[in-house]
């Protein structure tokens, strides 16, 4: 069987050094407005974090926090100029929520942003080459999880290659499903696996520049994009959602569920 990773308890970068500011300069009249239209980019192993910049012309940076649900506790992860920040502690397969602040020259620091904004990193890899699995059966298949290229027929592979009558395909076996979402410019575009459609014959027939989805057959998501095609070969870029049963393969969502509370969540100082 293969190894499925449960989701982790969400492990967060506590930085040093660094000027912490108390209740009361959360609660100034000078402070800020919250930041607006916050959004994320999944990435392996790290998450991007981009807003709107706030209106006011006497902000000096902003401040990002992260936290393992909506409500908080939510700990400073970093400062910075911009309207965007990486999360480089993010690790693959844990859930993350974040919120940001505004801050002045004076200190002054803003509420947390209202939008909901969280995400999931998972891995992804480029270039992946497989061959036929009539003609190299043993490089011919791919493990999503073990991001490995396996004999067509060993029991790990999640998909394998074929070449047949100057077409190709990509088979799965009949407890895992597969389908073609259609062209794209990247394996970055397709945000989520769909809830239907998948292909009846468990095979899809291989265009470059298109995108497919498999829902393996235990309980994952994957998608692949195929970046060349030649006779009896396939490369493709790839992306695979660490968590059991959850549809999202890469998340650019922006915020605008004003749920959050206007007074200040608990933080980690």
């Amino acid at each position: 069987m293969k190894t499925v990773l449960a989701l982790a308890a969400v492990s967060l970068l506590a930085v040093s050094g660094c000027h912490r500011r108390g209740p009361d300069d959360f609660s100034s009249e000078r402070a800020p407005s919250p930041p607006t239209g916050l959004r994320t980019q999944t990435g392996d192993n790290f998450i991007e974090i981009l807003w709107n910049p706030n209106p006011e012309s006497f902000i000096a940076g902003y401040n990002v926090y992260a936290g393992s649900s909506f409500q908080g506790k939510y700990q400073w992860i970093g400062s910075t100029r911009s309207t965007s920040y990486i999360d480089r502690g993010a690790v693959n397969g844990n859930t993350y929520y974040y919120a940001v602040t505004a801050y002045d020259r004076d200190g002054n620091e803003s509420d947390l942003s209202r939008d909901v904004a969280y995400d999931i990193p998972r891995p992804e890899g480029y270039g992946v080459a497989l061959s036929d699995y009539r003609t190299v059966p043993l490089t011919a298949g791919y493990d999503f999880s073990a991001y490995a290229i396996l004999a067509y027929n060993d029991k790990n592979s999640d998909m394998w290659y074929e070449y047949y009558n100057g077409v190709s395909y990509m088979d799965v076996n009949t407890d895992s499903d597969i389908q073609d979402v259609g062209p794209t410019q990247s394996i970055l575009d397709i945000n989520q696996a769909p809830g239907s459609g998948w292909s009846p014959t468990h095979d899809v027939q291989l265009t470059a520049g298109h995108t497919y989805v498999v829902w393996t057959w235990d309980d994952h998501y994957a998608k692949f994009r195929v970046s060349a095609l030649s006779p009896g070969r396939v490369e493709f870029d790839w992306a695979y959602q660490l968590q059991k049963s959850n549809p999202l393969l890469k998340r650019a969502v922006v915020g605008g569920v004003n749920s959050r509370p206007a007074v200040t969540p608990h933080r980690i100082n």
